[in-house]
């Protein structure tokens, strides 16, 4: 008896005092309700923050304050060359990345980009490196990274950000500072990539 005749006859052996007249019928289950989610938006900004990422909301108006204070105490600003001039703080000095050798991005305070979306359900930003987000280097090396996310840029899980993004470009996936446990499972952070991730939600 191969592993198929098995099975079906532990099957005919199970349905043995099975009425021949009884038919098959739909029996209703009882289920949990679906957990209520929050709005996609603060869902995104609730799990970003779960990450250990500083999360500030503001309108386009606020922008600027917002800005100018997720970037206190930076002196030297990486910006990507196509970065939105309305994102152009004052402050910092700019520095284009034109693109700069690493040792030169290791020389910078921090970075400045925009992201392609947000995933809410996990507190992903994603970057598909294109307009405003720099080039993949420029957002690993600098150990702060402040990135600028619009709110109807918010997808709700990774099933919508999949049918979104264009899987031929490159993307990065950030879900909060870099951080590692590699070694003795003591959290390290800064390893891989920026040490401080702050997250500017517009809209």
């Amino acid at each position: 008896m191969n592993a198929r005749d098995a099975i079906l006859a532990r099957v005919r052996t199970a349905l043995r005092d099975v009425p021949r007249d009884e038919t098959p019928a739909d029996v209703e289950v009882p289920r949990p309700p679906a957990p209520v989610l929050p709005d996609r938006v603060e869902l995104f900004a609730e799990r970003v923050a779960d990450y250990k990422a500083t999360v500030v909301r503001c309108t386009p108006a606020e922008l600027p304050e917002r800005l100018a204070e997720a970037l206190h105490g930076v002196a030297r600003l990486l910006v990507p060359t196509d970065l939105p001039a309305e994102l152009h703080p004052a402050g910092p000095e700019l520095v284009e990345d034109t693109p700069l050798p690493v040792t030169a991005l290791d020389a910078v305070d921090g970075v400045l980009t925009t992201a392609r979306l947000g995933i809410a359900e996990t507190g992903t930003i994603v970057l598909d490196h294109g307009p405003g987000q720099g080039r993949r280097a420029a957002t690993l090396v600098p150990d702060l990274h402040v990135c600028v996310v619009r709110t109807d840029q918010v997808v709700t899980g990774v099933p919508d950000a999949v049918a979104a993004l264009d899987p031929h470009r490159p993307q990065t996936w950030i879900s909060g500072p870099s951080a590692t446990s590699d070694i003795e499972l003591d959290r390290v952070e800064g390893v891989h990539g920026p040490r401080t991730l702050r997250v500017l939600l517009v809209g």
